[in-house]
Protein backbone atom coordinates (compact mmCIF):
# COMPACT_ATOMS: atom_id res chain seq x y z
CA UNK A 1 0.00 0.00 0.00
CA UNK A 2 1.57 3.35 -0.82
CA UNK A 3 1.93 6.29 1.10
CA UNK A 4 0.43 8.69 -1.46
CA UNK A 5 -2.91 6.77 -1.83
CA UNK A 6 -5.89 8.39 -1.35
CA UNK A 7 -7.27 6.88 2.16
CA UNK A 8 -4.84 4.24 2.03
CA UNK A 9 -3.24 4.67 6.06
CA UNK A 10 -6.66 4.80 6.99
CA UNK A 11 -7.85 1.33 5.05
CA UNK A 12 -4.61 0.14 6.34
CA UNK A 13 -4.81 1.19 10.33
CA UNK A 14 -8.89 0.05 10.49
CA UNK A 15 -7.45 -3.37 8.62
CA UNK A 16 -4.98 -3.75 11.41
CA UNK A 17 -6.02 -2.23 14.44
CA UNK A 18 -7.22 -5.27 16.25
CA UNK A 19 -4.11 -7.10 15.73
CA UNK A 20 -2.25 -4.56 16.94
CA UNK A 21 -4.39 -4.03 20.06
CA UNK A 22 -3.83 -7.85 20.59
CA UNK A 23 -0.13 -7.03 20.10
CA UNK A 24 -0.29 -4.23 22.35
CA UNK A 25 -1.78 -5.86 25.31
CA UNK A 26 0.13 -9.19 25.07
CA UNK A 27 2.96 -6.59 25.36
CA UNK A 28 1.81 -4.39 28.43
CA UNK A 29 0.75 -8.02 30.18
CA UNK A 30 4.10 -8.46 30.79
CA UNK A 31 4.86 -5.19 32.43
CA UNK A 32 5.03 -5.39 36.42
CA UNK A 33 1.93 -4.07 37.99
CA UNK A 34 1.27 -0.56 38.39
CA UNK A 35 2.02 0.63 34.85
CA UNK A 36 -0.32 3.19 33.86
CA UNK A 37 0.12 2.57 29.75
CA UNK A 38 -3.28 1.11 27.89
CA UNK A 39 -3.82 -1.11 25.24
CA UNK A 40 -5.62 1.48 23.43
CA UNK A 41 -2.59 4.33 23.94
CA UNK A 42 0.07 1.93 23.16
CA UNK A 43 -1.47 1.50 19.69
CA UNK A 44 -2.08 5.16 19.33
CA UNK A 45 1.75 6.08 20.02
CA UNK A 46 3.27 3.64 18.01
CA UNK A 47 0.95 4.51 15.24
CA UNK A 48 2.09 8.02 15.12
CA UNK A 49 5.51 6.79 15.75
CA UNK A 50 5.16 4.63 12.27
CA UNK A 51 5.18 7.90 10.46
CA UNK A 52 1.09 7.75 9.80
CA UNK A 53 1.02 8.24 6.02
CA UNK A 54 4.79 9.28 5.73
CA UNK A 55 5.58 5.22 5.63
CA UNK A 56 4.90 2.87 2.64
CA UNK A 57 5.72 -1.15 3.37
CA UNK A 58 6.28 -3.81 1.44
CA UNK A 59 4.76 -6.49 3.05
CA UNK A 60 3.24 -8.06 5.84
CA UNK A 61 6.41 -8.67 8.05
CA UNK A 62 7.53 -5.56 7.02
CA UNK A 63 4.92 -3.49 8.47
CA UNK A 64 4.77 -6.08 11.77
CA UNK A 65 8.80 -5.21 12.49
CA UNK A 66 7.68 -1.62 12.20
CA UNK A 67 5.42 -1.79 14.70
CA UNK A 68 7.08 -3.87 16.92
CA UNK A 69 9.71 -1.80 16.80
CA UNK A 70 7.40 1.34 17.24
CA UNK A 71 5.66 -0.48 20.06
CA UNK A 72 9.23 -1.11 21.77
CA UNK A 73 10.12 2.40 21.48
CA UNK A 74 6.94 3.57 23.29
CA UNK A 75 7.25 0.91 25.88
CA UNK A 76 11.03 2.30 26.19
CA UNK A 77 10.41 5.91 26.02
CA UNK A 78 7.64 5.38 29.06
CA UNK A 79 10.26 3.62 31.12
CA UNK A 80 12.55 6.12 30.84
CA UNK A 81 9.64 9.00 31.23
CA UNK A 82 8.88 7.24 34.50
CA UNK A 83 12.16 7.36 35.49
CA UNK A 84 12.81 11.10 35.15
CA UNK A 85 9.53 11.24 37.37
CA UNK A 86 9.94 14.12 39.90
CA UNK A 87 8.68 11.75 42.77
CA UNK A 88 10.47 8.07 42.23
CA UNK A 89 13.22 8.65 39.78
CA UNK A 90 15.41 6.68 41.31
CA UNK A 91 13.12 3.77 40.92
CA UNK A 92 13.84 0.88 39.01
CA UNK A 93 12.12 1.21 35.34
CA UNK A 94 8.79 -0.82 34.19
CA UNK A 95 10.08 -4.67 33.64
CA UNK A 96 9.20 -7.26 31.03
CA UNK A 97 9.19 -10.87 31.64
CA UNK A 98 12.01 -12.53 29.51
CA UNK A 99 10.15 -15.77 28.20
CA UNK A 100 7.31 -15.35 25.91
CA UNK A 101 3.90 -16.13 27.74
CA UNK A 102 5.64 -16.74 31.31
CA UNK A 103 3.59 -14.67 34.00
CA UNK A 104 6.06 -15.79 36.80
CA UNK A 105 9.45 -15.92 35.25
CA UNK A 106 12.07 -14.09 36.06
CA UNK A 107 11.73 -10.05 35.12
CA UNK A 108 14.39 -7.78 33.37
CA UNK A 109 14.05 -3.97 33.33
CA UNK A 110 12.62 -1.88 30.02
CA UNK A 111 16.10 -0.27 29.53
CA UNK A 112 18.11 -3.10 30.06
CA UNK A 113 16.67 -5.24 27.70
CA UNK A 114 16.42 -2.30 24.81
CA UNK A 115 19.96 -1.73 25.40
CA UNK A 116 20.68 -5.67 25.56
CA UNK A 117 18.66 -5.80 21.80
CA UNK A 118 20.41 -2.98 20.49
CA UNK A 119 23.41 -4.75 20.89
CA UNK A 120 22.05 -8.12 19.89
CA UNK A 121 20.95 -6.40 16.50
CA UNK A 122 24.24 -4.87 15.74
CA UNK A 123 26.19 -8.55 16.46
CA UNK A 124 23.49 -10.29 14.84
CA UNK A 125 20.84 -9.44 12.91
CA UNK A 126 18.21 -12.24 11.89
CA UNK A 127 18.19 -13.56 15.91
CA UNK A 128 17.24 -9.77 16.72
CA UNK A 129 14.58 -9.35 14.01
CA UNK A 130 13.26 -12.65 15.40
CA UNK A 131 12.83 -11.39 18.68
CA UNK A 132 11.14 -8.56 17.52
CA UNK A 133 8.99 -10.14 15.46
CA UNK A 134 8.20 -12.98 18.20
CA UNK A 135 8.74 -11.04 21.77
CA UNK A 136 6.87 -7.76 20.82
CA UNK A 137 4.20 -9.27 17.83
CA UNK A 138 3.78 -12.36 19.49
CA UNK A 139 4.06 -14.34 15.62
CA UNK A 140 4.40 -17.93 15.69
CA UNK A 141 8.04 -19.64 14.21
CA UNK A 142 6.21 -20.85 11.08
CA UNK A 143 4.79 -17.35 10.25
CA UNK A 144 8.28 -15.22 11.07
CA UNK A 145 9.82 -18.08 8.87
CA UNK A 146 7.47 -17.16 6.20
CA UNK A 147 8.23 -13.75 6.35
CA UNK A 148 12.17 -14.09 6.85
CA UNK A 149 12.05 -16.94 3.46
CA UNK A 150 13.62 -19.06 5.89
CA UNK A 151 12.78 -22.32 7.57
CA UNK A 152 10.94 -22.69 10.99
CA UNK A 153 13.96 -24.91 12.36
CA UNK A 154 16.25 -21.86 11.45
CA UNK A 155 13.94 -19.12 13.35
CA UNK A 156 13.83 -21.81 16.18
CA UNK A 157 17.34 -22.30 16.27
CA UNK A 158 17.59 -17.84 15.87
CA UNK A 159 15.14 -17.89 18.73
CA UNK A 160 17.34 -20.22 21.08
CA UNK A 161 20.41 -18.68 20.54
CA UNK A 162 18.67 -14.90 20.95
CA UNK A 163 17.40 -15.54 24.06
CA UNK A 164 20.89 -17.32 25.47
CA UNK A 165 22.22 -14.12 23.96
CA UNK A 166 20.28 -11.81 25.17
CA UNK A 167 20.03 -13.57 29.43
CA UNK A 168 23.30 -13.60 29.69
CA UNK A 169 23.88 -10.23 28.33
CA UNK A 170 20.88 -8.96 30.74
CA UNK A 171 22.71 -11.34 33.58
CA UNK A 172 25.66 -9.45 32.89
CA UNK A 173 24.33 -5.51 33.75
CA UNK A 174 22.82 -6.97 37.17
Amino acid sequence: MAAGESGAVDQLFSAVYDELKVLARNNLARLRPGQTLQATALVHEAWIKLGGNSQAWDDRAHFFGAAARAMRNVLVDAARAKLREKRGGGQRPEELHTGIGVTDGPTVDVLALEEALQDLEAAHERPARVVMLRYFTGLEFEDIATMLGVSARSIRRDWLFARTWLQRALRDTD
